[in-house]
């Protein structure tokens, strides 16, 4: 019985590593540009609004393909499609280096955008198919992490590739990362169901919440809106999914303008930032799994989590303030480690209240709402910047949407549990 809970971990935790890795894979392609804008922008003569409309264009493309990602996951299953997805985000992260402009940028992006767009539902399916509710958050705030690895990563290789080869080798070096993992998710990855050595014992324990009716029939976008708590999901996701954005775009510009903090210099201070970021999105995890451990219910464990999560960001309103580089730093660490921890959160509330068969279409949904608001927020705060110079604005709002997040989920889910799936 021993060496049987033995492989159970060990085989869960394999798949967990994936998930990370490809999570750490998707964040290093994706914040390649924003590390690089000022290199771009000065080799290219970008404008503020210019590299704001190559942002939005990533954000639209990864909004559309999670209205269409989540249902291809749901019907085709992970296996398959997360290897297509990372497939093609792989080949637009490449094909940044034979850009020549906004335009042939932002098509790059968009193809990346698409690509990109598939790595959360797939990762959040697969913790719902591998993982018990009691083991799911925090699972999710480890594969999470790796959007903070990734970020800490890439401003470690991608300057020390722009000052060696150049700022086009960059995107060709990164976006090559994705063809390793292929081939390591195709030999280990399979469904519990379908694992051809998965033992009883192993399989019990994955199933132990008696929700794993691998012959349901996958959930209908017309379902999905019945449900309020769809609503308050979504909701969260638009206000709140553009601080990251936010952060991983133009954090970089923001450190290089107002501090003079070169890309030599950027490194620390963005390995600082995300590796905090990492270390709250797993307490985020952790802590709500130990209130449930503890007895809680799964809702305070959520919403209690959420809470504490919010509050973590809110002191991030006075950085623009500040004149100290590294107190900034700590403070804008510190709101990373908040949305982390309860990206957590949002993460498992899909898979706490929705049948396995309807996690990555809702998270796709939930997804595609906050990208949406990813893209309109990032073309105003391309905007904004240009015409005022001023964070003040943007900082000020990104502090304080958390607490309207909590509020969103305290009134509109007053009990986390699964909903009925017919």
């Amino acid at each position: 019985m021993k060496r049987d809970h033995v492989a159970i971990g060990n085989y869960r935790w394999r798949i967990l590593g994936l998930l990370f890795f490809a999570t750490t894979i998707n964040y290093v392609d994706r914040q390649v540009i924003g590390i690089l804008k000022p290199f771009i922008a000065e080799d290219l003569g970008w404008s503020e609004s210019g590299y704001g409309y190559v942002v939005t264009a990533f954000q639209v493309a990864y909004a559309i393909g999670l209205l269409t990602t989540g249902r291809l996951l749901d019907k085709f299953g992970v296996r398959i499609g997360y290897l297509w997805a990372i497939l093609v985000w792989s080949i637009a992260g490449m094909a940044h280096a034979a850009a020549r402009g906004v335009t042939s940028f932002a098509a790059a992006r968009f193809v990346l955008g698409l690509g990109e767009s598939a790595n959360f539902p797939a990762a959040v399916k697969s913790v719902a198919e591998w993982f018990p509710k009691r083991d799911r958050s925090f699972a999710t705030g480890l594969f999470n992490s790796g959007s903070a690895v990734g970020a800490i990563t890439a401003p470690i290789i991608v300057s020390a590739i722009t000052l060696t080869f150049g700022w086009r080798w960059a995107f060709i070096i990164t976006g090559g990362l994705g063809f390793v993992w292929i081939i390591f998710w195709f030999a280990f990855y399979y469904s519990p169901e379908h694992h051809p050595r998965l033992s009883k014992a192993e399989y019990r324990y994955i199933t132990q919440d008696g929700d794993n009716n691998k012959n349901e029939k996958a959930m209908k976008w017309g379902e999905l809106f019945r449900h309020k708590q769809t609503l308050a999901i979504c909701s969260t996701r638009f206000i709140s999914d553009w601080v990251w954005w936010f952060f991983l775009f133009w954090i970089p510009d923001f450190l290089n303008k107002t501090y003079g903090v070169n890309i030599r210099e950027v490194v620390l201070p963005l390995i600082i930032i995300y590796a905090v970021s990492s270390v709250g999105g797993i307490a985020g995890g952790w802590i709500s799994s130990r209130f449930i451990k503890k007895g809680r219910s799964i809702g305070f464990a959520r919403k209690a989590t959420i809470l504490i999560c919010a509050l973590v960001v809110l002191p991030v309103m006075l950085v623009p303030q500040l004149n100290n580089l590294w107190l900034a730093v700590a403070l804008i660490a510190m709101a990373t480690a908040g949305h982390q921890g309860w990206a957590s959160n949002i993460f498992t509330l899909v898979s706490d209240i929705y049948p396995k068969n309807g996690v990555a279409s809702m998270t796709g949904l939930s997804g595609f709402v906050g990208a949406i608001g990813g893209a309109l927020s990032a073309s105003f705060v391309g905007l904004l910047l240009e015409t005022t110079g001023s964070y003040f604005v943007i900082f000020l709002v990104a502090a304080t949407v958390y607490l309207f997040n909590w509020l969103i989920i305290v009134l509109m889910i007053r009990d986390v549990k699964p909903i009925n799936h017919i």
